[in-house]
């Protein structure tokens, strides 16, 4: 068996060139682009149902919370599903490939629900503005009733004299 390609940390000039050095034709890194999109697509879809929704949230930041201890477990496993040791003992892989795209997700969904907040805001405004509308062309109509109603019995009293 010959030596794992281990990726140095302190080889890394950059992000692009980190990336470019991961073998993406490795079955489980296939695997975890399509895991990616899966779950961004879920987010994007559910995005109407609020329950659903705050689970997928919280399931994902406790990924990216317990993602040191999955570097571990990958370190000390990695032959079993890769071909190369991609996990340091600093989890800049995991950070790179797992934790930060769910961290993107994640304020995907943040970045929805604050927008469907400021529509409904909207909205409710719109309604009150039109509650309070037709509340003053109510109170407007009763107005000109009573002055109209008040006018004609001054005059029907004017009359009388």
């Amino acid at each position: 068996m010959t030596d794992p390609q281990v990726i140095a940390a302190g080889s890394i000039d950059g992000l692009w060139p980190f990336l470019q050095s991961i073998e993406w034709r490795d079955p489980w890194l296939m695997l975890l682009v399509v895991f990616h999109i899966g779950i961004t697509m879920t987010a994007l879809l559910t995005r109407n149902y609020a329950n659903f929704q705050i689970l997928l949230f919280l399931v994902l930041l406790l990924l990216v919370y317990f993602s040191e201890s999955l570097n571990e477990i990958a370190a000390s496993n990695w032959m079993v599903f890769s071909r190369q040791q991609y996990f340091d003992s600093k989890g800049l892989f995991i950070s790179i490939v797992f934790s930060v795209p769910l961290l993107m997700i994640c304020m995907i969904m943040v970045a929805s629900w604050l927008y469907q907040s400021g529509q409904l805001m909207t909205s409710l405004k719109r309604a009150q503005l039109r509650q309070q509308q037709a509340k003053n062309k109510v109170t407007g109509a009763n107005k000109e009733k009573l002055s109209g109603t008040t006018e004609a019995t001054s005059t029907k009293d004017t009359k009388n004299d």
